[in-house]
């Protein structure tokens, strides 16, 4: 049996396994957002605020404290934002109060607006998986060591230009359609791979995009002008563009690993999206941090996009139990993060052995 045959021979046993896992709980969506968006803007805050740290933990504790708070207050921040990907596999019409409340709470706030990342469907699809027009794939696995270092530096470089699309090009696209066209296509997605042009369907909410495109900006604006009248100390933008960074850190360390990156540009089917998908295990606690809501599952959550978060590790524990002992399904579930990260570095020293 060849690969392919494999892979959908997997897709057609799983379907059947997992197809009680599909509905959400929204009582498990609603608390989880509402615990982390509270933890984590609350230790945001004692880390922000050098008086309030050391109100808590006095003058000789509370740069210890402070330094806690930005890595669990960020680890916190991080789960919160990644809502956005469930968001964005919602049904039409799900969950709608759900999706207001992310996109005020936390959408606006960490400038991350969920119709930023309504790209992702591209990346589901079979047309599109892993080739240029992809924009959540780059080909790591195939590529160079100055490949994967370009991914890595985006960490220092996105949170500013978060900042300037929002204060400068957000202002600037409401000047003509023509530049309104542009900035939605070519600065308004979440991407590691930046030469992606989305493609903006016809019925697309364009008000409501232009409604959180100005929150957004007046996020933006509201705290630049703190500072500039002396209410916030200039102190706060750094310290807010580190934990900017370490969120997305977290987010990219997440994606280094969610693929194996092995396309050199043509599509693949669906069931091919498999072998190129990676599911991780290992320790709970350590690996929920770095893959929060069920990312760890990736591969899973490419057979399966329907599955809620919180059914993931039941749908991967059930397969691995009922599908047979040569299914490709197993051979792409790694025991760690470093584990998927050993055999990244592998293939990169594969591919520049071969020249290719």
């Amino acid at each position: 049996m060849s690969r392919a045959e494999a892979n959908r021979m997997t897709l057609r046993e799983g379907r059947k396994l997992v197809a009680d896992l599909l509905t959400p709980n929204h009582f498990i969506y609603w608390f989880d957002l509402l615990a982390s968006l509270t933890i984590g803007y609350g230790l945001a805050s004692i880390y922000l605020d050098k008086n309030v740290a050391e109100r808590l933990a006095g003058a000789d504790g509370a740069l210890a404290l402070r330094v806690l708070c930005f890595f669990l207050g960020g680890c916190a921040l991080y789960r919160a934002a990644t809502y956005m990907h469930e968001i964005v596999h919602f049904r039409r019409g799900e969950m709608r109060a759900f999706r207001f409340v992310w996109n005020m709470a936390a959408g606006v706030v960490m400038l991350i607006p969920s119709f930023l990342y309504e790209s992702h469907l591209v990346h589901h699809n079979t047309h599109h998986y892993g080739t240029a027009n992809d924009g959540e794939y780059l080909p790591l696995g195939v590529g160079r060591w100055r490949n994967l270092l370009g991914f890595l530096l985006q960490i220092l470089l996105l949170p500013g230009f978060v900042v300037f699309r929002f204060l400068i090009l957000t202002p600037i696209s409401f000047l003509h359609p023509k530049l309104r066209r542009w900035v939605l296509e070519r600065a308004s997605s979440f991407v590691i791979n930046f030469g992606h042009r989305r493609e903006i369907p016809e019925n697309a909410p364009l008000k409501a995009w232009a409604v959180i495109d100005g929150l957004c900006f007046l996020r933006v604006a509201l705290l630049f002008t703190l500072v500039a009248i002396g209410a916030t100390h200039w102190t706060r933008l750094p310290q807010m563009y580190l934990l900017a960074m370490f969120t997305l850190g977290m987010n990219h360390l997440r994606t280094l690993v969610a693929h194996r990156y092995m396309s050199h540009g043509e599509p693949m089917t669906h069931a091919d999206q498999l072998s190129d998908s990676v599911n991780i295990e290992g320790n709970w606690l350590t690996t929920e941090l770095v893959f929060p809501l069920g990312l760890r599952y990736h591969a899973l959550h490419h057979l399966f996009p329907s599955i809620p978060y919180h059914n993931l590790g039941r749908a991967h524990r059930r397969l691995m139990q009922h599908l047979p002992a040569d299914s490709p399904y197993r051979e792409i579930t790694y025991p760690s993060f470093f584990a998927a990260v050993s055999d990244l570095a592998k293939n990169i020293r594969m591919a520049i052995a071969s020249g290719r």
